[in-house]
């Protein structure tokens, strides 16, 4: 058979057209869909697995006192017992994470959410937190936004909850554990401290306002994990120009949550009040020149090392609601003292009650 040059650039022509490229993306969406709940749905049945295995190994435990005593050998003999029989997955650590899970919920088997959008990695570090206000805080957070095993690492380190909690009252901190964080005005935006670790500049240290500002943008996604769920950055030393004089703010980004611009200046040293003054004219500014349609007023945050609660009260007296100012630190918090401070906080609402 003789196949006509004419018939291949016809043939050619024909998978280049337009309904054949619609063909191609049709199978090629549902083969990542398939895809995606094929590795969904093993999730679940091993997640499941790991439930049943902790729920044998706790009733073997709590079988009498000879089988608790065996019991402080028993889960290295079977890592090793196991591993014999199946190969990799049984560990020892692997097998105390699943006994802790059938521990922690031992009531019946572990949610359908859960198993549906975690997988046993961000299960295993969030199995690490004795607190269980704290855990289901991360659980929201992981599942909201979509957090990977990484990034859970990270707020975990950062005490993200406990930064969040000691703003907030018994009913705050409670809301915070089942909800995670909720964005409903401009405050539910704010952390205190703000933590910029991944930074990695030991102290003491020797940097420039400006420097900051460029490792910060360097750093952008962690900067942005740090940031919270629903920024999108659009600039750095961004032009204001009025009445022929220029200005320039530190970081501009826009918030897709709560539809407005988030403008950020950056102070080494102690916020003054005329760095106060001057976020107030950047707000003003942008909500009159750079707002459109639909946009809801601008957000402005001072970022400085250190605070003087007092002149912050007195300087945006009457000003703007919009305007906060808020500390950052270069190294991770001690969580301890963070703990500490949210017990006082609850003993204090329980005393009052």
């Amino acid at each position: 058979m003789v196949i006509k040059k004419s018939d291949l650039d016809s043939s050619t022509s024909e998978l280049l057209a337009p309904e054949y490229q619609t063909l191609l993306t049709q199978i090629s969406d549902t083969y990542s869909a398939g895809r995606s709940r094929a590795m969904q749905a093993v999730n679940v049945e091993l997640i499941e697995t790991y439930w049943q295995i902790g729920q044998h190994i706790v009733e073997f435990e709590q079988q009498g006192k000879a089988r608790a005593e065996y019991g402080k050998a028993l889960i290295g003999r079977l890592a090793k017992d196991l591993g014999l029989r199946h190969g990799k997955g049984f560990s020892r650590s692997n097998l105390v994470y699943m006994r802790l899970l059938f521990q922690t919920y031992p009531n019946g088997k572990i949610s359908q959410t859960l198993s549906d959008q975690l997988s046993w990695s961000h299960l295993v570090e969030l199995l690490k937190l004795g607190d269980p206000l704290e855990r289901r805080f991360y659980i929201q957070q992981t599942i909201r936004e979509r957090w990977s095993v990484r990034e859970l690492v990270r707020q975990k380190q950062s005490a993200l909850f406990l930064r969040l909690a000691t703003s907030k009252d018994k009913a705050g901190i409670l809301q915070l554990a089942e909800q995670g964080q909720i964005l409903n005005q401009p405050a539910d935006l704010l952390r205190e401290p703000y933590v910029f670790e991944f930074l990695k500049i030991p102290e003491p240290y020797q940097i420039s306002e400006t420097q900051l500002e460029t490792v910060l943008c360097d750093h952008l996604q962690p900067f942005l994990l740090e940031l919270g769920k629903g920024f999108t950055f659009v600039g750095r030393q961004y032009r204001v120009t009025i009445n022929n004089s220029h200005y320039k703010v530190d970081l501009v980004f826009y918030h897709r949550i709560l539809r407005c611009f988030v403008l950020i200046d950056l102070k080494l040293g102690e916020v003054q009040h005329h760095d106060i003054g001057q976020m107030n004219l950047y707000l003003g500014y942008f909500a009159n020149e750079e707002n459109s349609d639909g946009d809801n007023p601008p957000i402005g945050i001072i970022l400085s090392r250190q605070k003087d609660e007092l002149l912050v009260e007195y300087a945006t007296y009457g000003m703007n609601s919009q305007l906060f100012v808020q500390k950052y630190q270069l190294y991770l918090p001690d969580s301890e003292e963070l703990r500490r401070e949210l017990e006082h906080s609850l003993r204090e609402v329980e005393v009052d009650n």
